[in-house]
């Protein structure tokens, strides 16, 4: 990966009259990486998407696109972004491969290589044998892949993704996860936001959680799990019976006890001694897991559990 980024943001901020979505957030991603935005809704992840592509100036701050000013040179740097937004504005009266074909003109691409490209992106999305079809009876996941096909037609330096997983089944997401993870093999820089903790964990080489329009941890999935978390976790769940003032008796067990609606977390490092103290305790749960700790663990630690409209 070049060590000159292709994306430079400094106090960048982004506001809405009197509500401001981005405080002052600082970014870098390098060519080749996959870089992620996590956050609850309302966080300032789509506002940040939309100033990298250039559809929305910055309110304040500096911003540097493959080191050109978007308020001086969008044209030129959106000729050279892929977008794959959240939800897909494929064109019905279209085939599948016109979809591609007609998208490719819009970007100067002479109609034979146009052809070419569509041919060699459908193979690459498994979309081939339905390149004649109409975009309308396509599954969720088929037309997710053929956006993202569509999203490369134009050779991007950078493939910006929103939510590109979101509604697809779990067959779906995996077929997509590893033709994202081709891309990035390939060398194409992909800047995605996402709500799946198993996702950033599974594409990104960095992210950012952020929370009410800043940035609250940076780093690799592996690093912030070290950083903000325990190895492992034991989740404890107690059914109809639960008895009263679990969180008292198991204070100091572990590093960390959450107590939720229908569980406890307890946060330790070795979850098999844990567990084992638990019941010395004579604390007795209808089951017992043990597991290491999970990104959605930091997340929900960064940014809480209450749920954000």
């Amino acid at each position: 990966m070049s060590e000159q980024p292709l994306i430079h943001a400094r106090g960048l901020v982004k506001r809405f009259g009197d509500f401001t979505a981005v405080d002052g957030i600082d970014v870098q991603v390098r060519a080749g990486e996959a870089f992620g935005f996590l956050g609850p809704n309302g966080a300032g992840k789509s506002s940040t998407m939309r100033m990298i592509g250039c559809v929305s100036l910055p309110t304040a701050g500096e911003l540097s696109i493959l080191g050109m000013d978007p308020a001086r040179d969008g044209t030129r740097i959106r000729a050279r972004l892929g977008v794959c937004p959240q939800l897909d504005n494929l064109d019905p009266d279209l085939s599948v491969r016109e979809n591609l074909t007609t998208y490719a003109r819009y970007f100067g691409i002479p109609r034979a290589e146009a052809r070419r490209r569509a041919d060699e992106l459908l193979e690459f999305v498994r979309l081939s044998d339905r390149a004649g079809s109409m975009v309308e009876p396509l599954s969720g996941g088929m037309k997710r892949r053929l956006t993202i096909a569509r999203a490369m037609v134009n050779d991007p330096d950078i493939v910006l993704l929103d939510e590109p997983t979101t509604g697809l089944d779990p067959q779906a997401r995996h077929l997509l996860w590893e033709r994202l993870f081709q891309l990035k093999r390939r060398g194409t820089t992909l800047v995605l936001t996402t709500h799946y903790m198993d996702e950033a964990e599974q594409l990104c080489d960095r992210l950012v959680v952020m929370d009410a329009g800043r940035i609250v941890a940076e780093g690799s999935p592996r690093s912030l799990i070290e950083t903000h978390c325990t190895p492992e976790v034991v989740e404890l769940r107690f059914g109809d019976d639960r008895p009263a003032d679990l969180a008292g008796k198991l204070e100091g067990v572990g590093e960390r006890v959450d107590q939720l609606a229908d569980r406890l977390l307890v946060y330790a490092a070795d979850g098999d001694a844990a567990a084992a103290e638990v019941h010395r305790r004579g604390v007795t749960p209808s089951s017992v897991l043990v597991r290491r700790a999970s990104l959605e663990d930091v997340f929900l630690q960064l940014t809480g559990r209450t749920l954000v409209d």
